[in-house]
Formats: C-alpha cells, structure tokens, sequence
C-alpha cells in the first residue's frame, strides 16, 4: 500500500505589507518545485490569509491525518516557542501534528547570504577585503541573540574580512554602529547582508541603517539554498528515529 506522506505546513508569520506575502509564496513555490509529489500549504500567524488555524481545519475536513508543521523562522524565539505550539494545541484532534525545527542555523543559509551580497554585486575575491554586518531582526530572546552571534563567527571563518551581528529592534548593536565599528577596523569596504526571510517593516530599517555600507544585499527570500532548508527540515521531522519529536499533536 502507498505511504501518504505527510502535509508541508509552512507557518510564516505575516506583515501588512505585501512584499511579505509575496515572497514567502515564491518560497513556497520553490519548496514545491523540489518535491513535485509532495503537497505544501502555507499559513500565516497574522495580517495575511489563510490562517494557520483556518489551513489546519481545512485539511481535517479533507481527511488529511499527518501534517508537519514548518515554522519559518531563523531562530527559536517567541514564535517558535509559544504562539505556533499554541495554534497547533487547538487544532482538529484528528489531526497528527509534528513541528519541525526553525531553519537556522544551517550552512545553507550561509550560503545563501553569499548568494546575496554577490548579487549585490561582490565576488569571492572581495571577501578579504570586506566586513560584512550580519543584520538580523532582533529578539529580546538570549538564545536567539546567541545563535545569531555565533552564525556571524562562524561565517568570519569562510574568509570574509570580519562579520559583526547587528539587529533592527530588541537587540543592539544597530545596523549603522556595526557599519561604523567595521569601518573603525580597517575594512576596505562594508556590506550589509540582511539575515531575514521577507521585506517587512524590521528589513526596511536595516535598509535605512545601512546607508553608510557600500553594499547592501537583498533579503533572502526564495533563495534556492532556503527552500533546500525547507525540504531538509521536512525531512528531519519525518524521520522516525529522532529521540525527542518536537510534538505530536503540539
């Protein structure tokens, strides 16, 4: 008998502009294009329709029983954490609900932000040569704050002159200090690689933050490298042997 794989539920959180929206379903289409046989549904947390709760209800109705749940988040922060475990808490009881993880860090979205910056016009042989602010949203989440931290040491160590973390709220430094406090090394040139899934309101001001860089990349988005993530993530939470699931039935 033929093995029903389980439903890709991408959980994005949602903004009132339309930018948002826009890319998290080209991101989704591109998940999609990588597993042709697998079905992909998206829900948002907030401002944007379907809702997590309205996708969730409509699957049950359909007869669907498995369901991965897939935050699309960088890091494990308040989202991750407490709003989408208690929107999948009140979802059909039918329904059997696994969350994956959120998908950083990964070496992938690494690559990604390279992706970026060359776009923005950069090449490998400026990475000597250049500082690069890793310019996140921000939490006032210590774990996320830390992950953020350590992804811009280890990104140094793939030979770019420095990486400093910077963050649009909650945190500090901002994006324009970290500029500055790059410029202060001694760097030849200062890019500014936004760490974020989708424009919104927190990417706009890294965007004004980064007025004084020479470069400033474009926010992640339907980069190949991210709906890879998405699949692997997938993946993961499917796997059997995995000792602590994230929740069945969260």
């Amino acid at each position: 008998m033929r093995t029903v794989k389980p439903v890709l539920l991408v959980i994005a959180h949602g903004s009132r502009d339309p930018r948002h929206a826009a890319t998290v379903h080209a991101l989704v289409r591109r998940v999609r294009s990588l597993r042709p046989g697998l079905r992909v549904e998206t829900g948002f947390l907030d401002f944007n329709i379907p809702s997590v709760s309205g996708v969730l209800e409509s699957l049950a109705a359909e007869g669907v029983r498995d369901v991965v749940a897939l935050p699309l988040l960088l890091t494990r922060a308040f989202h991750a954490k407490a709003d989408i475990p208690a929107v999948l808490r009140d979802a059909p009881p039918q329904l059997r609900i696994r969350q994956a993880e959120v998908l950083g860090p990964s070496p992938l979205l690494l690559s990604a932000l390279d992706r970026r910056l060359y776009e923005a016009g950069l090449t490998p042989a400026d990475k000597s040569s250049t500082g690069v602010v890793l310019a996140s949203a921000g939490s006032s989440d210590p774990e996320a704050i830390a992950v953020i931290a350590e992804i811009a040491r280890e990104w140094r160590h793939t030979g770019w002159c420095a990486v400093r973390p910077a963050f649009a709220s909650a945190s500090l430094p901002r994006t324009q200090e970290a500029v500055r406090e790059l410029r202060a090394l001694g760097c030849e040139r200062v890019a500014v690689a936004p760490y974020v899934l989708a424009p919104g309101f927190l990417p706009d001001r890294i965007a004004r933050g980064a007025g004084e860089a020479d470069v400033l990349a474009d926010v992640l988005g339907p980069a190949p490298e991210v709906a890879r993530v998405l699949v692997e993530r997938y993946d993961e939470a499917r796997m059997p042997a995995r000792s602590v699931p994230l929740g069945w039935a969260v």
